[in-house]
């Protein structure tokens, strides 16, 4: 007879009070994980190697967290790179800015 039972699994997921998914005990952002697996296609097994302050199931955690939530975290992710480029253009050189535009249309 197949006996069934139950496992909990401690989480490895904090949300601080902005709202933002923290790996617990770190200060590495869920986000920060997705990126790395997006920007870069990296697997969990690279993600670690390449920050190896962080475990294997600290990584899947992050990566279990996104997929479930992935509709808000890709809007979190959009709203922050946006956020960043009008800073970015802000902080800029006005002048170097419309020289660099009338190179890329010279082309």
């Amino acid at each position: 007879m197949l006996e069934i039972m139950t496992a909990i699994f401690a989480t490895q997921i904090e949300i601080d009070s902005s709202g933002v998914a923290w790996l617990a005990g770190t200060n590495v952002k869920v986000v920060e994980v997705v990126l790395d697996k997006l920007a870069h296609g990296w697997s969990p097994e690279e993600i670690h190697f390449q920050h190896p302050h962080l475990s294997l199931a600290q990584i899947h955690g992050a990566l279990t967290y996104y997929y479930e939530n992935q509709s808000a975290l890709d809007a979190q992710m959009a709203r922050t790179q946006q956020e960043s480029m009008a800073l970015a253009m802000k902080a800029s050189d006005p002048a170097l800015q419309q020289r660099l535009s009338d190179l890329k249309r010279a082309r």
